[in-house]
């Protein structure tokens, strides 16, 4: 069964920002079967809204499928991961720029209403990367670190703001993919 990787854009994003049609491409070169889905009103983003759109992409989850989130992107795969049945597992998830909690922005409050389960999210996932950055304008490190005492994801720091405008190709993620999904 092909591998399949899903790369969520974040708020007020689209698939043809920043670095992901260039992820797209490493991963397809590689194998993988890739889909960048337009998150729906992404000015204006609604949760439970975000969630079924995923999970209509998604179809039905498995352990070749392969999650590549940015900024609200993280936060959407794991409130999805959240949802899925107990018993179903995926293969892992790669988050950039990723935060649990609002950071005080109430546009995106309504997916912080409740905390993160990090039991639920960790039984439905067991590998996660974690890519933030030390000069993140809007994402404070301290939220990688919380991925890696909670996922137990692998922590990657880098010097790259909230890796969107000038970041047009991000290695680290083609990398990180290979390695949970090898």
């Amino acid at each position: 069964m092909q591998k399949r990787v899903f790369i969520i854009h974040g708020w007020e994003g689209n698939p043809n920002l920043n670095w992901f049609p260039w992820l797209k491409s490493e991963l397809e070169l590689r194998g993988f079967d890739v889909k960048v889905p337009e998150m729906p009103d992404s000015n204006h983003p609604e949760m439970e809204a975000w969630i079924s759109h995923l999970a209509g992409v998604v179809g039905t989850p498995d352990e070749e499928c392969y999650f590549v989130g940015h900024s609200l992107g993280c936060i959407t795969i794991l409130r999805y991961l959240e949802s899925l049945e107990e018993g179903t597992e995926v293969g892992g998830a790669v988050l950039v720029a990723g935060f649990s909690a609002g950071l005080g922005i109430d546009q995106i409050s309504d997916f912080f209403r409740t905390p993160v389960n990090w039991e639920m999210v960790g039984s439905r996932c067991k590998k996660f990367v974690a890519i933030n950055s030390d000069n993140d304008p809007f994402v404070p490190l301290k939220y990688g670190e919380l991925f890696r005492e909670k996922l137990g994801a692998r922590l990657i720091i880098k010097h790259e703001g909230h890796f969107s405008k000038d970041v047009t190709a991000l290695p680290d993620a083609v990398d990180a993919i290979l390695d949970i999904s090898g």
